[in-house]
């Protein structure tokens, strides 16, 4: 999954047509058939990603996007980090989060049903 950020030091005829909706801009490219929107950088250099652009990569707040440069293309990139998935599993397993071992798979497939229901019964 790559989320791509334009640098556009120059005016290029890029879009197509523009469309303006509140304080946000949809540059749409039929050539290539994606809809890039143009967005504010911030005082202190902050970018906001859309939401539909965040939801559709599944981002959350404490995520990871690596940074790099390509040309005049500012790209970011989603990176899951070992370091924050370990932390997260070890948070689960001092909370008690954990079931297992199991004696067989069939064994672990009954304890998955049997927390699936408790958890629907609440």
């Amino acid at each position: 999954m790559l989320l791509r950020v334009l640098a556009i030091p120059r005016l290029t005829p890029f879009p197509e047509s523009a469309e303006y909706k509140y304080m946000k801009t949809e540059l749409k490219d039929r050539k290539e058939r994606r809809v890039a929107s143009a967005v504010k950088i911030g005082v202190s250099r902050q970018v906001v990603i859309p939401k539909k652009i965040h939801d559709e990569l599944g981002l959350a707040p404490g995520d990871y996007l690596e940074v790099e440069r390509e040309g005049d293309r500012v790209v970011l990139t989603p990176k899951a980090l070992v370091a924050k998935r370990l932390a997260e599993g070890l948070y689960d397993i001092r909370n008690g989060r954990v079931h297992g071992p199991f004696a067989s798979p069939s064994a672990l497939i009954k304890s998955l049903r049997k927390t699936k229901k408790s958890a629907n019964s609440r």
